[in-house]
């Protein structure tokens, strides 16, 4: 995305977001591709550094002690902490996904919270926050996790254990996971009805390519459950197509996309 400032407007809050790219090269000069010798050892070319401020415009402080109390209070709880960094790179996201549409590209990033370098909350004047910057901050470690590191190791080992079967040609991902990945990031990202259209077919490949899949009452007992609902993911597929979703149908959506992916953990860890 180009760098400036972005207005995003949500069920009457408004945000800014602040893009500015740091340390970038200059613009390459037009000219046809030409491949050059290098050296063995050559060093790569320093990479531009991308600083995304998301500035809350809602929510402004009276003075500047208002704006220390809030500080010390959202950087007093992991959660607190955690619910704001989700806030920033939503809107991020929420960005490059509007970005990406636009522009027609295939492949839009999503982000999260440990693909940052580093991560700060505080709060300035309208002037600062404009330019990305702030009166006061506190960085906060986006990599921290209350895990043991044996867990992390294992959650760590496992994808990357399948990722080489994968691409050693000794497995292949079923289609359910990509279509359900989808459906839960275009929930997550506030998009209803896109994830309701992505859990209709995302469902329909799930129940016939994990048939049987495990020899497991809890698998078949939600992959009953699910056959059950069938018709209820249909009817929010439909609703998709004419309009938003009503409350108890988003309900349904959350409920069945949990159930959907409770199959798909529970096939993971138990075929290793």
């Amino acid at each position: 995305m180009t760098d400036g400032r972005y207005v995003l407007r949500d069920g009457g809050k408004e945000r800014v977001l602040v893009l500015e790219t740091l340390g970038a090269p200059p613009p390459p000069r037009r000219r046809r591709r030409r491949s050059r010798e290098t050296e063995a050892d050559a060093a790569p070319a320093p990479l531009p550094l991308a600083r995304a401020t998301t500035v809350r415009a809602f929510a402004p402080f009276a003075d500047a002690d208002e704006g220390t109390r809030w500080l010390e209070q959202a950087i007093a709880a992991e959660a607190s902490v955690d619910a704001l960094l989700d806030e920033g790179v939503d809107a991020l996201n929420r960005a490059l996904h509007a970005h990406a549409v636009a522009s027609g590209e295939t492949a839009p990033q999503v982000l999260s919270q440990r693909r940052a370098l580093a991560a700060r909350i505080g709060y300035g004047s309208g002037e600062e926050v404009a330019s990305g910057e702030f009166s006061a901050a506190r960085e906060v470690d986006v990599h921290a996790g209350g895990a043991s590191r044996r867990r992390q190791r294992a959650e760590e080992l496992r994808p990357q254990e399948r990722i080489a079967a994968v691409l050693g040609g000794r497995e292949q991902f079923d289609a359910c996971e990509t279509l359900l990945l989808r459906a839960r990031a275009d929930l997550d990202a506030g998009r209803e009805r896109e994830a309701a259209l992505q859990l209709r077919v995302g469902l329909e490949a799930l129940l016939t390519e994990l048939k049987g899949a495990l020899t497991d009452p809890g698998h078949e007992e939600d992959m009953a459950a699910l056959t059950a609902h069938r018709h209820e993911v249909g009817e929010l597929a439909n609703q998709a197509l004419r309009g938003d979703l009503k409350p108890t149908q988003l309900d349904t959506l959350h409920e069945l996309l949990a159930t959907c992916e409770r199959v798909l953990r529970r096939r993971r860890l138990l075929k290793g």
